[in-house]
């Protein structure tokens, strides 16, 4: 497969989007790292994504969505805390866990019954998402187990071959990985401390909130 690179303008995004829709996998810049994503949507280009990845099956995938996309499409039983949470910290460094929605494939949850929703802070990631028109699952634009990359001939010379389109959006800022917070449980229970701190969702909620044991 020939892998083409192209500056993130409006035109590039506008083909990204195209692909995406009809079940390609694309690569592009995100407010930490270069993603590599699939239409969330769609079980086989997903299959694709965990195939050029040379990622496991069953390890879940994220989805990025643009932040005017109901939640309630994706998940289900959205409880008033993540709208909160949406509302103060998206876009930006929060993975918010709920439970998905019977919409969303399980191969991108991992065959579980959670999902992880984020919107990415970075305007080619949303303009992306806008025009494919529904969320992107999406994880770091690397073979498996390797180095994120930030820019994009960091994803060239992981994946060149193995996906038709990177949208070069310059480099990456790379740094703190997303904050994830799971709201599944019976008192919300931050996975991974990041970009957001413990503190800033205990004042946004107005209550306490966990860490793993």
């Amino acid at each position: 497969m020939r892998t083409e690179v192209l500056p993130a303008d409006a035109a590039a995004i506008r083909r990204g989007s195209e692909m995406l829709a009809t079940g390609e996998v694309v690569a592009f810049p995100t407010d930490t790292v270069y993603g590599v994503g699939a239409a969330a949507l769609d079980v086989a280009a997903v299959g694709k994504l965990f195939a050029t990845k040379v990622r496991p099956l069953g390890k879940p995938i994220a989805l990025l969505i643009a932040p005017e996309q109901d939640l309630d499409i994706v998940a289900r039983e959205v409880p008033p805390m993540a709208r909160a949470l949406a509302a103060r910290f998206w876009p930006g460094g929060l993975t918010i866990i709920v439970w998905r929605s019977l919409v969303i494939p399980a191969i991108v949850a991992g065959d579980g019954p959670t999902i992880g929703l984020r919107v990415p802070d970075h305007p080619v990631a949303l303009a992306l998402i806008r025009a494919l028109g529904q969320p992107v699952a999406a994880t770091s634009a690397n073979l498996f187990g390797q180095a994120s990359p930030l820019a994009a001939e960091d994803v060239c010379c992981q994946l060149a071959g193995r996906i038709g389109l990177i949208l070069d959006g310059g480099r990456c800022p790379g740094g703190v990985e997303s904050t994830v917070i799971d709201l599944t449980t019976p008192e919300p229970l931050i996975r991974r401390l990041g970009a957001v701190s413990q503190e800033a969702i205990e004042e946004a909620l107005d209550a306490r909130v966990r860490l793993p044991a």
